[in-house]
Order: structure tokens, then sequence, then C-alpha cells
């Protein structure tokens, strides 16, 4: 996830707009730190225009 939103020249507040979660959502994700639900995963899955399965590997 966090290489994708690289990527997109897009910061974690960025990422968390466009999927409309928190900013600090995003980062203990990132930190591995938050787990997410399959819906959370579709939300910035979406919000990155990629796969699930993008998000996962």
């Amino acid at each position: 996830m966090k290489r994708l939103r690289k990527e997109r020249g897009w910061s974690q507040e960025a990422l968390a707009h466009e999927a409309e979660l928190d900013r600090t959502y995003i980062s203990g994700i990132e930190r591995r730190t938050k787990n997410c639900t399959i819906t959370v995963v579709g939300r910035i899955a979406n919000a990155l225009d990629c796969s699930m399965g993008d998000l996962l590997d």
C-alpha cells in the first residue's frame, strides 16, 4: 500500500481522504500496528485504483 501510495505522489492524508478513512488509520496500517477489514482493503484499493490483490502482495 505504501509503495502504491508513494508511486502516485500521495501523502497518507490524501489517501485517507480518497478512501474516506482517518490519516492515523492509514499510518497504522502502513506501520502494521493496525489490522483492517476486507471492506477497508476494498476502499483503499478503489482509492488507489488497483486490485485488492495488489495490496495484499
